[in-house]
């Protein structure tokens, strides 16, 4: 089998000579993983023409040259953008691009100050990050065993949900049983919601005991391999109320059709569109409140995002989420979420888990 790495570097070698560009800087830590393996918290490489250089401190240096694939690994002690500017004067190299979202603007004028006035720096865009959207097969299976792994973990501590508990315990709960079934920790910190506190989108885990007629929100996702995964799930503690129930189904109905247009070559603003036509034919959309996924990967939120007026179009292998929800102050919220890989072949749930057993007698 190629090596990954290596055909990813070359991928990227192949749109620079389109561009016109004769190197990019690369200074997104995910970025830099995706493209060498090197997983440190801390680095920036130059891929041109030719070149193909890691810059690591002394922290990492054996860790670079333990993961990173098909760069040449340089250990510097005066600091990365001083290295990158010393390569850059040394070289005949005339026009550089850089990634502006990950480089501050006190760092780009450092690193201009440095340069030799003869280098033009251009802002190249997304280019590693639109490289990223489409998984290859090893990504799909990392993918595939977080995911797996967060389905599992939900399940075991489901039966530990009950009135009394806290939600901070639910949720510390959820991540070490992550670490204990050998996840390398959370995607993101874990949300337990319930009451009318799972009427807020991102609430933390808080010291709030689970009440009966509870709605309760359990959003989480474990990294596995340096890939994460993301699942929401909704339940009931006790009996709910027709209207509850209807709210469920709606939004488990617009959940579905969002994931049904979730197919290669569909506008990720049309997968939107559809999870918000189904809510408002319940007149719920107004209760939908933010958008209706995005791309899981190396990050958990990474390209594409599926939003009102998105037109990227779903290659094969992307992965992403469809996760609608209604948020009703005083009562609650319900979100369904799952991860879903896109297929000429069509969606593919990577997190199965119940939709139908949400109700837990209190």
């Amino acid at each position: 089998m190629a090596d990954p790495y290596l055909a990813r570097q070359e991928r990227l070698r192949a749109m620079l000579v389109r561009r016109k560009v004769e190197g990019l800087l690369v200074s997104g830590l995910a970025n830099i993983a995706y493209l060498t393996g090197f997983r440190g918290s801390a680095g920036m490489a130059l891929f041109g023409r030719e070149a193909r250089i890691l810059w690591v401190d002394p922290r990492y240096t054996l860790q670079a040259r333990e993961q990173a694939q098909g760069v040449e690994v340089i250990e510097e002690r005066r600091g990365l953008l001083k290295a990158a500017a010393r390569w850059l004067n040394g070289n005949k190299i005339r026009c550089l691009g850089y990634e502006a979202a990950h480089l501050t603007c006190e760092e780009f004028a450092r690193l201009r100050r440095e340069t030799r006035a003869g280098v033009r720096m251009t802002p190249a865009g997304e280019l590693v990050e639109d490289l990223r959207v489409a998984k290859d097969a090893g990504e799909i299976e990392k993918i595939r065993g977080a995911a797996r792994l967060t389905v599992a973990v939900f399940q075991a501590v489901l039966k530990h949900v009950h009135p009394g508990v806290q939600e901070r315990d639910l949720a510390a709960e959820i991540e070490y049983r992550m670490r204990k079934m050998g996840a390398e920790g959370a995607a993101f910190e874990t949300i337990v919601a319930s009451g009318p506190r799972s009427a807020l989108p991102h609430a933390r885990a808080s010291s709030k005991s689970l009440q009966e007629n509870d709605l309760v929100i359990f959003d989480l996702g474990a990294i596995l391999a340096a890939y994460a995964a993301d699942m929401t799930r909704t339940i009931f503690l006790g009996s709910p109320s027709r209207a509850v129930r209807r709210l469920y189904a709606a939004v488990r109905e617009a959940q579905e059709r969002a994931v049904a247009a979730a197919r290669v070559g569909a506008r990720t603003g049309d997968v939107d569109a559809a999870a918000r036509r189904s809510l408002r034919r319940s007149k719920l959309d107004q209760f939908f409140t933010h958008s209706t996924g995005h791309g899981v990967g190396l990050e958990i939120h990474e390209r594409p995002r599926l939003a009102r007026g998105e037109r990227v179009p779903l290659p094969a292998g992307s992965v992403i989420t469809a996760e609608p929800g209604v948020y009703i102050p005083d009562l609650g919220g319900i979100r369904i979420e799952d991860t879903v890989l896109v297929t000429p072949e069509g969606p593919e749930i990577l997190t199965p888990a119940s939709k139908d057993h949400w109700i837990i007698e209190a």
